[in-house]
């Protein structure tokens, strides 16, 4: 356990070190988290003040990597009011936005939901820890009590074709899970879904979107860093990325 790590200047918070474990991304090898006490009373400024610190929601847990002897996984934010989509998103951008319609929901269960996350994971995760197959599980990965939470819904001629699950954050919005129809991956709505969320905190007057960590050997999360600019937190600070590659070394 670490305490009193000192990231607000009235209260000190208890962080604690996960067992090791293997990781869920990249085969052979060990993960290992960060995480703040559970029982902290987390409030949209200590959320914020984390997340601009490197750390992610899962649930109600506020974690970030803290591998032994890996650094793969980086976090990512996209400064919305700098981001010029490429030829490839501004297509699917073009396309997409005429065919979906959009809706911004409150967190709250719905079978329909539930259905299509179920095909997802059947489809992109069979063997994967985020199997939540019960609705308690599901609702417990994607929600938290004191997370100002949406679910973004797409559909076309009605039928539900995507969510996207984002926080609502004073500063930005934080992409927390995106699931689709698996019959319609070759319509790109992963990335329709970030363009949109990144359209939307526009809108919001926010300055940030956190699309999450960005690995570069796992082929799932490696696409983050086509949306440019972006900025990487080396663990220290945020560093600006436009069109160089990302080399970040923390050990």
């Amino acid at each position: 356990m670490l305490e009193g790590v000192g990231f607000h200047q009235d209260k000190a918070y208890a962080f604690y070190i996960s067992q090791t474990h293997d990781c869920s991304y990249l085969p052979g090898k060990q993960a290992r988290s960060l995480f703040l006490d559970p029982s902290a009373q987390v409030t949209p400024h200590i959320y914020q003040q984390l997340i601009d610190r490197g750390f992610r929601r899962s649930g109600c847990y506020l974690y970030q990597p803290a591998c032994p002897a890996c650094s793969s996984c980086i976090s990512l934010r996209l400064p919305v009011q700098d981001f010029s989509p490429s030829r490839s998103q501004r297509r699917n951008w073009k396309r997409n936005l005429p065919r979906y319609q959009v809706e911004v929901l409150p967190a709250e269960y719905s079978e329909e939901q539930f259905r299509l996350y179920k095909s997802y994971l059947m489809q992109r995760h069979p063997d994967g820890v985020m199997n939540c197959t019960s609705p308690g599980q599901y609702s417990q990965f994607l929600t938290c009590e004191w997370a100002d939470t949406r679910f973004i819904e797409f559909r076309r001629h009605g039928r539900l074709a995507a969510i996207a699950v984002s926080d609502i954050l004073p500063e930005g919005t934080s992409s927390i899970y995106t699931f689709f129809d698996p019959d319609l991956s070759h319509e790109g709505l992963g990335i329709f879904a970030l363009l949109w969320q990144i359209d939307y905190t526009r809108r919001l007057g926010k300055r940030w979107v956190y699309p999450g960590f960005w690995i570069e050997q796992c082929d799932k999360m490696n696409y983050k860093t086509r949306f440019r600019p972006y900025q990487a937190w080396s663990g220290q600070q945020w560093l600006s990325y436009s069109g160089e590659p990302l080399i970040l070394t923390r050990y």
